[in-house]
């Protein structure tokens, strides 16, 4: 059975961030179209990692859902510098928590015709942002009632 594809080129906007590195740790994606509907989003805590590793974690997430939704081109903007020059091969990937995450992003790649990864400020990825920071907060929530 061929399968279809609703959405053959999408843009990803992902997220991650850490309370204290490391520390309490959350994610967010969106996916939309080139024309800016939001085609799904998701927001995640990862418990106790580093923001790089959250950073990696959240295109990880973006990639598998891309992926589960049959998109073929995949543009993903992130706002960490590092992430892009580490996958755009300008930086190495240095440190080993890292190498595993950059790896399974590589892995990855392979589910699709092209995926291209591109820096942009932290302005232009508040939905993002917003939801990686949603993670976090309902987890410090959760922790504040249980004591």
């Amino acid at each position: 059975m061929t399968k279809k594809f609703v959405h053959q080129s999408l843009i990803s906007y992902t997220d991650g961030g850490a309370r204290g590195n490391p520390g309490p740790a959350g994610i967010g994606v969106v996916l939309k179209t080139k024309e800016g509907k939001t085609v799904g989003e998701w927001s995640k805590f990862l418990g106790t990692t580093t923001n790089n590793q959250a950073e990696y974690k959240a295109l990880i997430l973006a990639l598998e859902e891309a992926r589960a939704l049959g998109v073929e081109e995949l543009e993903c903007r992130l706002d960490s510098e590092l992430v892009v020059k580490q996958l755009q091969g300008e930086y190495r990937v240095k440190h080993p928590d890292l190498k595993p995450l950059f790896t399974q992003v590589l892995s990855l790649l392979s589910h699709f015709k092209n995926v291209s990864f591109n820096y942009i400020p932290r302005d232009l990825n508040k939905e993002a942002d917003h939801l990686a920071n949603q993670a976090m907060n309902q987890w410090t929530n959760k922790t504040q009632k249980d004591t």
